[in-house]
């Protein structure tokens, strides 16, 4: 029985974290199709857009390696589920920037 749970426990973060970024590549894939991927008018705000994602996963990976050090979870535990949460933040929140109207 403990082998089971062994196994589970290593599997899991990686199952949360694959569906989360086929979640993500699948959405990013359907935009970039219909031409719909967002734009800005200014390069600084454009390059802040295209950086959210990979921003999220950085500080998603941070907070787990900050939760492992105070809490009994693993390292590899924190760090997959924190670049995973932060993956699905960071489209989050390129989604919510990405409508947003720039003013100048």
């Amino acid at each position: 029985m403990g082998f089971v749970l062994e196994i589970g426990s290593i599997l899991f973060p990686l199952i949360i974290v694959s569906g989360i970024g086929i979640f993500v590549v699948v959405r990013m894939k359907h935009k970039y199709k219909k031409n719909t991927l967002s734009k800005k008018k200014s390069k600084s705000a454009q390059n802040l857009l295209d950086s959210l994602i990979p921003l999220g996963m950085m500080f998603g990976s941070a907070l787990g390696i900050i939760i492992s050090m105070f809490s009994p979870l693993s390292l590899l535990f924190t760090i997959t589920i924190g670049a995973g949460l932060g993956l699905l933040i960071g489209y989050f929140a390129y989604e919510i920037y990405g409508k947003k109207e720039e003013s100048y």
